[in-house]
């Protein structure tokens, strides 16, 4: 197999983070339209992820939020999102960058996108890469729309969903 030198999966990655990073900005200019809502999966321990260490305890891998009727101070820059959720009564402002983000679904139009881990490794030459894929995962869908979900059982998305898979391939 030839090698990539253009790089297509970092470039297809990066197009539908900025999918999301559209949608979001648009959320946050003029709010959610219609029916729409957002389930945002990330890595609670990624670079650059801020959560109280109340969250963090709570939610030591993966977290997912809702962005729906209950958020405020919605921020998106290039490279993340800020947000003001309540957790059991508390409000907390998260900080997630994009990098950090493993899924995202609008149920209200069964579209989904999902993300692989994006963290270049060095090689024995000391030259950035991608790690190797692992084999793609199901989209977990959260059943009900509480204030924050964590859930690592996946699920298969509702009939007629729409999930966007990013995979990357190995070099060999």
């Amino acid at each position: 197999m030839a090698t990539d030198h253009i790089r297509y999966d970092v470039l297809a990655r990066d197009a539908l983070r900025g999918v999301l990073r559209r949608v979001l900005t648009d959320a946050a200019a003029n709010g959610l339209p219609g029916e729409h809502h957002f389930f945002i999966t990330f890595i609670s321990t990624a670079d650059g992820v801020k959560l109280s260490p109340r969250l963090l305890a709570q939610y030591p891998q993966e977290m997912t939020v809702i962005l729906q009727h209950q958020f405020w101070d919605l921020v998106v820059t290039e490279e993340r999102f800020e947000v003001g959720l309540s957790f059991g009564g508390v409000p907390e402002r998260l900080v997630v960058p994009f990098s950090s983000i493993k899924s995202f679904f609008d149920p209200s139009v069964q579209f989904g996108l999902q993300f692989e881990a994006a963290e270049p490794v060095a090689d024995a030459d000391g030259v950035d890469k991608l790690p190797a894929a692992p084999a793609p995962a199901t989209l977990t869908v959260p059943a009900a729309a509480p204030d924050i979900v964590a859930d690592e059982t996946p699920r298969k998305p509702s009939e007629g969903a729409e999930v966007v898979r990013l995979d990357r391939f190995r070099k060999k």
